[in-house]
């Protein structure tokens, strides 16, 4: 008995599932056509999905709503997009539609926020949380911003040196927040984060230095692990001592009103992920409601900055395979038509999974392979899915052209892979198109950017 790959699929996985189904042996993505947007445009091919940034934003919003409503949570939540995730004006600008707040993290993202507000996709009342360790430049243009009237720019003092700079570059009043520093899990190198002030650091710094200067109002404390909204007692013990702190501080305080819980909602990952987000967030808010209680301080303002559940679900990567190459007994070599170090750099870099998926003959015998990139790098591969050690396609037949997917995959690959710059080996990046929805809910394609051009990479180069 032959087995198909739908039948591998379908009986591996709940399949199918959103946003995927298939149709006549074919995949279809938030239901487009993948192999209608493959002949339009060839591969390979990026893909950035807009409707999904709106749909992800309003899911969480309408949780965190859900959950205080549940609890009798009496403060406000605030949702913001951290813009590193991904900063193409495309993404801010359907991100925006929804009534959020952005988080920035070098100078470069404050001429961001100037162009969205000349273009009136953001107002002075929009917040802006100012995060990382900061350069003169970064600090020149954040005191710039307040100093023209944003009211709402929160710079997150990250070492107690900051302060000193804000005190000479502002003129009026200047709301800021403190990041503490988490403690990392037992598995990391190293004990405490780089980022942010000690816990025990804070309330003395407060009393020396903001209390006592009319021109700071402390605002916000700032709190976030590497390993993202868990729930294991690591997470819980890291949010304990961040809500105990905010409440340590806010008896001291009156002004003090806002709790950054910082981002980590994961995103799916593979077809067999599971993740509870109501509960989660529905216990996050329970148990900063339940501290606050304790100490009996009134709950803070919850603040999150989202960026890879913003934009994540929205990306996908097409490819073709250019040729298969059996290199032992055991081994079948897929060969994409562009590089993994290039396209998907996280995959090299940190082992990171994607969903994939063939978006092709899907009724074929399948087999298993593994999926090489076009450079001379021997770290160029992808060998495995986030649930299993292994990699299965359609069986390969060169008089067929076999056509896969990478999904979810739209948060941070452009800016590490150096978008427009030159890529390893040069291999040009792929085209990028936009997929998005009229009035009436037809789908339409935009091509934002070529293929990169032989040109344009050797300017780079000085050629």
């Amino acid at each position: 008995m032959k087995i198909r790959y739908l039948d591998l699929i379908e009986q591996t996985f709940d399949f199918p599932q959103a946003p995927f189904r298939v149709e006549d042996g074919e995949l279809y993505f938030n239901e487009v056509p993948l192999m209608d947007i493959i002949k339009q445009y060839g591969t390979p091919l990026k893909i950035t999905y807009l409707p999904r940034i709106s749909e992800q934003i309003q899911y969480a919003k309408r949780l965190f709503n859900v959950a205080f409503a549940k609890i009798d949570y009496n403060a406000e939540y605030f949702y913001s997009y951290c813009t590193k995730s991904s900063h193409f004006h495309f993404v801010l600008e359907e991100a925006l539609k929804n009534d959020i707040h952005l988080e920035t993290s070098s100078a470069f993202d404050i001429d961001i926020i100037e162009r969205l507000f000349e273009e009136r996709r953001l107002t002075k009342d929009n917040y802006i949380i100012c995060n990382g360790l900061k350069k003169p430049e970064y600090t020149r243009a954040i005191a710039k911003m307040i100093n023209r009237g944003f009211h709402n720019v929160i710079p997150v003092l990250d070492n107690k040196n900051e302060l000193e700079d804000y005190d000479k570059l502002v003129k009026g009043n200047c709301k800021i927040g403190i990041r503490i520093a988490s403690e990392e899990e037992p598995s990391f190198m190293f004990y405490t984060s780089r980022l942010g002030m000690r816990y025990n650091e804070i309330p003395d710094f407060y009393r020396d230095k903001i209390k006592k200067n009319s021109k700071f109002q402390f605002k916000m404390l700032h709190f976030f692990i590497n390993t993202g909204m868990r729930d294991t007692s690591y997470y819980w013990s890291e949010l304990n001592k961040a809500v105990t702190i905010y409440c340590e501080m806010k008896k001291q305080c009156k002004e003090l009103d806002s709790l950054n819980i910082g981002g980590g909602l994961p995103i799916k990952n593979s077809l067999a992920f599971d993740y509870d987000y109501e509960y989660m967030i529905e216990e996050i808010a329970t148990q900063i409601k339940r501290i606050c209680e304790s100490h009996k301080v009134p709950e803070p303002n919850i603040f999150t900055e989202f960026g890879s559940h913003t934009v994540g679900e929205s990306g996908a990567m097409l490819f073709n395979i250019l040729n298969q190459k059996q290199q032992n007994d055991r081994e079948y070599w897929d060969i994409i038509d562009s590089s993994f170090m290039t396209t998907l750099p996280d995959t090299w870099a940190i082992s990171q999974r994607y969903i994939m998926l063939a978006v092709n003959n899907w009724t074929d015998q399948y087999e298993r392979v593994f999926l090489g990139g076009l450079t001379c790098d021997s770290q160029d591969y992808y060998n495995e899915e986030a649930h299993i050690n292994a990699i299965y396609l359609p069986k390969y037949d060169r008089a067929r052209p076999q056509y896969i997917g990478f999904f979810h995959t739209g948060a941070y690959q452009e800016s590490l892979g150096g978008y427009g710059g030159v890529q390893h080996c040069l291999i040009p990046l792929p085209k990028h198109i936009i997929i998005s929805r009229d009035e009436e809910g037809e789908y339409y394609t935009k091509l934002f950017t070529k293929e990169q051009s032989a040109i344009s990479m050797l300017k780079h180069l000085g050629y």
